[in-house]
């Protein structure tokens, strides 16, 4: 290597864009996050652990009301949740999107007001329906024709209870084919190209037991242009025209989702927030005003670029092999704790830290303990030429659908999560232990 691509490669390792803004390097290679030094972190929780920036999430969560003033922002739950993040998301105003009992279980026993809760679901359990309505969530968003009735008659005499439809607007976006959910022939939503969503809205007019509030649309995941929300939402103000022509009724509400996309390494594009808030409300005032409707009011589902950037994975090396030209990194971690990269191809920057290295970059492949060839955390990536077993590697922007996706693959048990605030670390989630698989364990 060139002595300009080393200073090149080794100022690349110093670009600190796609990590929490509280992130700042300290002496001998070391890094800090929220105040506490990473590595101090990994040896009093041992890794692999999640450190988790409590300002970052917050500031996000500002973020979002500071540019959609006049808007619900209901913060996906599935990106991350747990008691901490349910409190810091509602003292900041935040409502919340919730896909089974269990997060809105979670959610509700952790004090959030149920009334600023949605639940969606492409498949709702008995057990989903029941809790929303025992919890009195605020909006149910109907995703099926056959959930028409099943809701309508465990409301019973009881409602009516408000509800949604999610709109397939026949919109393709998003960053892997797998999280594209704008298109039509995938299981979410009742499209427009086909009447269902028409047909769908009709019926829930004719049941008493149900409050139409509005429509909802969800387009895909890791979205980083304005530009197909903008015609999501033109495609969904004409439903709404469509059902003020047939049924006489003004629609008050609509739920743009969210998906909104984020830099997961220097230089990677992300979706402009402010830009999104400006011309998505410059879009349906146009739009509302050709079909002669009132603005309805808009509701957007943030998750990612909420709980992503403020997360931060950390794994310890294992072994480093090198064979066939390659150069892999073995960490204590894997697919158990953060699944993305085999399931739809995330790419990671992983990095050093701890220590700082006197070696020119390698080109390595960062892989996890798992007994899957798949089993990837960030492929072709550059570290120092000596890594080691018992090296401290850093994974930034790794907040969302992590934790959330873990599993219990080679009964390996998922890592802690740790919050860190002002020069402080405290525990959200312990590590889960040989003795909770056990105990889930009752047959013999």
């Amino acid at each position: 290597m060139t002595t300009a691509a080393l200073a090149e490669a080794t100022a690349g390792t110093d670009d600190l864009s796609v990590w929490p803004a509280s992130a700042h390097g300290l002496p001998h290679g070391g890094l800090a996050v929220g105040g506490v030094s990473l590595a101090e972190i990994a040896d009093r929780f041992e890794t692999p652990v999640y450190v988790l920036d409590e300002g970052e999430v917050r500031a996000r969560c500002r973020s979002y009301r500071d540019a959609f003033p006049d808007a619900d922002v209901l913060y996906a739950a599935k990106a991350f949740l747990s008691r901490a993040m349910v409190r810091w998301v509602d003292e900041e105003g935040l409502g919340l999107d919730v896909c089974s009992a269990g997060e809105l279980e979670l959610a509700v026993t952790a004090g959030f007001p149920p009334d600023r809760i949605a639940l969606h679901g492409n498949a709702k359990s008995p057990r989903d329906i029941e809790a929303a309505l025992r919890l009195g969530v605020g909006r149910i968003v109907i995703d099926s024709p056959s959930e028409i009735a099943r809701l309508a008659a465990a409301v019973g005499t009881g409602g009516p209870q408000k509800v949604m439809v999610r709109v397939v607007p026949g919109i393709m976006a998003g960053g892997h084919e797998k999280i594209r959910t704008g298109a039509d022939g995938q299981k979410f939503g009742l499209a427009l190209s086909d009447g269902s969503a028409q047909h769908a809205i009709a019926r829930i007019l004719g049941r008493p037991e149900l409050e139409l509030t509005g429509l909802h649309c969800h387009i895909g995941s890791q979205i980083t242009e304005v530009k197909p929300y903008l015609a999501a939402a033109r495609r969904m103000v004409g439903l709404m025209a469509r059902v003020r022509d047939a049924h006489g009724v003004v629609l008050p509400e609509l739920d743009m989702g969210g998906g909104h996309g984020i830099a997961y390494r220097p230089g990677d594009p992300s979706l402009d927030v402010a830009a999104l808030a400006r011309r998505l409300r410059t879009e349906l005032i146009e739009s509302c005003a050709a079909a002669g409707l009132a603005v309805p009011r808009l509701a957007i589902e943030p998750g990612r670029a909420v709980a992503g950037p403020a997360g931060v994975a950390l794994y310890r090396v294992l072994a480093v092999k090198r064979t066939g030209g390659r150069v892999f990194v073995a960490v204590d971690g894997g697919m158990s704790d953060n699944p993305r990269p085999a399931l739809y191809g995330v790419r990671y920057a992983p990095r050093l830290v701890g220590r700082r290295s006197p070696t020119a970059p390698c080109v390595a492949t960062v892989v996890g303990r798992h007994c899957e060839a798949g089993d990837i955390l960030a492929a072709d990536v550059e570290l120092p030429g000596d890594v080691h077993p018992g090296d401290l590697l850093a994974v930034p922007v790794a907040g969302a659908y992590q934790v959330s996706m873990a599993s219990g693959y080679n009964m390996v048990g998922r890592p802690p999560v740790v919050a860190v605030d002002n020069g402080r670390a405290r525990l959200l989630m312990r590590r889960e232990t040989l003795a909770d698989f056990h105990s889930r364990d009752i047959g013999g």
